[in-house]
């Protein structure tokens, strides 16, 4: 795979690549690199399933032409197996929710909602590549429901009726579909293919979209298990996209709510069918950790949320979730590692390590091109455009950093291992504004996208 990236990278550019990277692809079987020639750097992508990339290469084509920002496709092989495409960094929304407060997280939110709408309602989308169906019609909803039945309460030893629960499921299916089916779906819009770059936001992984309902999409990002948004910012949130919704198309509010919420229960279910085929199936437990999450917002709907559909033996199904000891000790599993990232000033001095472990490492920043000594810089911090920019010119800043990541992430697997609970990570510079701040940030972004670890950062000189 790596060979077939790197062929088409030197092809594309007539530049033999620095390094190329394997990166994480979460629950996808595609596999991603990120190559480097230079100052320049790309994603590639492998995945053999030829389908599947015509359908994302097509709506890269046409969500791009809409004024939608998604990563430039820069070229693609014969195979049809492999391309390359905008590198758009690593932040994801997923990766701040996890270093923000809950004021950034709203802002950052507000902003994917207000794009929803214009990404739903794209005139003549051509769906000819869709994969695997150009609609989310009753046969995807009963996909989805037996995914849940099968790979989720088979595997977790949730006990139902298998007539009852599918009479049930017919009758949810039914309500369903008197939604408008017409728009542009999503299917997989969360928290984690939803990117922040300079100051936008960007959207990855479409590959899923078809003709479907407004609803749905909404529904997956604001339930979104692990992202765990409050439940008052998840209203909030919903009444800010509608508002936004009526600019492109008038619904009556009640009757799309009902859908919604209609919508929440069959992309909870989806994803608690993942979340068991991925992990009791595969064996891969990292993703039992999100069932948790998925209890959670499976419990307030029940508790909070009526609507008028007679689903008696699907509701029990989800009494008897919420009440399994089983997923219950889901939640009470190891501890996770929390990595306490500093920037801090070594005029004032080595901040105070508050865990009593001692464990951990400072980095000295101050070797580093200093943007603190031009005027126009001096006002700003690490965490602007513009010193970010400066910093990101110079080959050594991206070494320095590389070398001191190896250390840290060597220190994170093995503490992990051994179940130790703390790690500092400090950086230093001669005021604690510019290059310590941006270093911190940029590797506490990084440390968020590992799910076991606990990532708190702190800008010693900024209190923040």
């Amino acid at each position: 795979m790596e060979k077939q990236v790197e062929k088409l990278f030197i092809d594309t550019f007539n530049k033999t690549p620095d390094k190329i990277e394997r990166m994480s692809a979460h629950g996808s079987n595609r596999q991603y690199f990120r190559i480097t020639a230079g100052d320049m750097s790309c994603i590639g992508v492998y995945n053999h399933d030829v389908s599947e990339n015509k359908a994302f290469l097509s709506y890269a084509r046409q969500l791009k032409a809409n004024n939608i920002n998604v990563p430039d496709i820069y070229a693609k092989d014969t195979t049809g197996k492999v391309y390359l495409q905008q590198d758009l960094g690593d932040q994801t929304l997923f990766s701040y929710i996890k270093t923000h407060g809950q004021q950034d997280v709203s802002e950052q939110y507000a902003r994917v909602v207000k794009q929803l709408p214009k990404i739903q309602t794209i005139k003549n989308f051509d769906y000819t590549y869709a994969y695997p169906r150009k609609d989310f019609d009753g046969q995807s909803i009963q996909w989805d429901l037996n995914y849940f039945k099968y790979y989720f309460l088979k595997l977790a030893g949730i006990p139902f009726n298998e007539e009852d629960l599918e009479k049930d499921f017919n009758t949810l299916k039914s309500f369903l579909l008197t939604a408008d089916t017409s728009f542009f779906l999503y299917r997989d819009f969360q928290s984690r293919n939803i990117m922040l770059k300079d100051g936008k936001v960007w959207f990855i992984d479409f590959q899923g979209g078809r003709k479907g309902a407004l609803q749905y999409d909404i529904a997956s990002l604001l339930y979104d298990a692990k992202a765990d948004i409050p439940h008052d910012m998840r209203q909030y949130l919903f009444d800010l996209y509608f508002e936004e919704l009526q600019k492109y198309v008038k619904v009556p509010k009640q009757q799309f709510e009902q859908l919604y919420y209609a919508y929440v229960y069959i992309r909870i279910m989806q994803a608690m069918g993942s979340y068991g085929y991925r992990g009791y199936f595969e064996g891969k437990t990292e993703f039992l950790k999100s069932i948790p999450f998925a209890l959670n917002n499976l419990k307030y709907l029940e508790n909070n949320v009526k609507f008028d559909l007679n689903i008696p033996a699907l509701h029990g199904v989800f009494d008897r979730i919420i009440a399994s000891d089983k997923l219950a000790a889901l939640s009470s599993g190891k501890k996770k590692l929390t990595v306490r990232v500093k920037s801090f000033s070594y005029k004032k001095g080595y901040p105070h390590d508050v865990s009593g472990n001692g464990g951990g490492f400072v980095f000295d920043c101050r070797a580093l091109p200093n943007p603190g000594r031009e005027d126009r810089y001096k006002q700003m911090t690490g965490l602007d455009k513009e010193v970010k920019q400066y910093l990101e010119q110079y080959k050594e800043v991206d070494f320095f950093f590389d070398n001191a990541m190896n250390l840290v992430s060597q220190s994170v697997d093995n503490y992990l291992k051994r179940g130790f609970s703390d790690l500092s990570v400090y950086f230093g510079c001669t005021g604690g504004r510019h290059r310590s701040v941006y270093l911190a940030a940029r590797c506490a972004d990084l440390l968020s996208q590992n799910p076991d670890l606990n990532v708190i950062i702190n800008h010693v000189e900024q209190n923040i």
